[in-house]
């Protein structure tokens, strides 16, 4: 259903879970796909190759998000290379988990460069050639914690809601360029972020959520492939959950 024949899709963050997906899934669709990473080249690397197996076109790319003259200036360096850029999938994104009370301001710090900073240093570096081509899609990828809040992820839950109130501004701001603006609000998805969590926290989770089951990766990348789509055309500024109903 959905084309990207032609249109280049860069994901942050695409060298493991949701991004990784993410990246694979631009590619099954005919997205020419860049493959960032912050550390992981071999990982990166290995999701490109994926993508060009299948027939598909990826470039790998690396850039530290928490550093915005590193994401202007590797995002810049990607557009020469390749010609354009129609899509951004911002999700290069950390966890610190913790007690408000106990709340670590070095973790705060961290959280806040690399999932907010991040993420608007990665749109702002990306407008400019979706503001020449009159045309793009930008998605965020949230949490839904960012809407319900958790115990012990105050800090986290901080940072994505950001995101919220930033996709809503930049869709407002773009939307007469064409260029839309979105939110992916994951809920509990099996990522090495959350393999870390006890049995029991899991087993929590999956009864909190009325689907009764954990999400998969592949679950979150069709949301974003759907609002990048020309599909999702009249869609901007939206959070769009995909959480098995856990926050309705």
């Amino acid at each position: 259903m959905f084309d990207f024949s032609g249109k280049v899709a860069l994901v942050t963050g695409a060298s493991r879970g949701i991004g990784r997906a993410t990246a694979i899934a631009f590619g099954k669709q005919g997205a020419e796909v860049l493959v960032h990473y912050g550390k992981n080249e071999a990982a990166a690397r290995e999701v490109a190759e994926s993508i060009v197996g299948e027939g598909g076109k990826a470039h790998v790319a690396g850039f530290d998000v928490s550093d915005p003259a590193a994401v202007e200036q590797g995002i810049e360096a990607m557009v020469k290379r390749v010609g354009r850029l129609d899509v951004l999938v911002a999700n290069a994104g950390i966890s610190r988990d913790g007690l408000a009370l106990r709340l670590n301001y070095d973790d705060l710090e961290a959280l806040w460069q690399t999932n907010v900073r991040g993420a608007l240093a990665s749109a702002k570096a990306a407008l400019r050639p979706m503001l020449s081509a009159k045309k793009g899609r930008i998605v965020f990828v949230s949490s839904v914690v960012a809407e319900m809040g958790n115990v012990g992820q105050t800090a986290y839950a901080t940072t994505k809601a950001a995101l919220i109130g930033a996709a809503r501004s930049l869709a407002r701001e773009c939307a007469s360029r064409n260029i839309t603006v979105n939110v992916v609000a994951p809920g509990f998805i099996d990522t090495d972020m959350t393999s870390a969590m006890t049995d029991a926290m899991r087993e929590q989770l999956q009864k909190m959520t009325p689907l009764g089951t954990t999400g998969k990766p592949e679950d979150v990348a069709a949301a974003c492939v759907y609002l990048a789509s020309d599909e999702a055309r009249y869609v901007t500024g939206q959070v769009l959950g995909v959480n098995g109903g856990l926050r309705m």
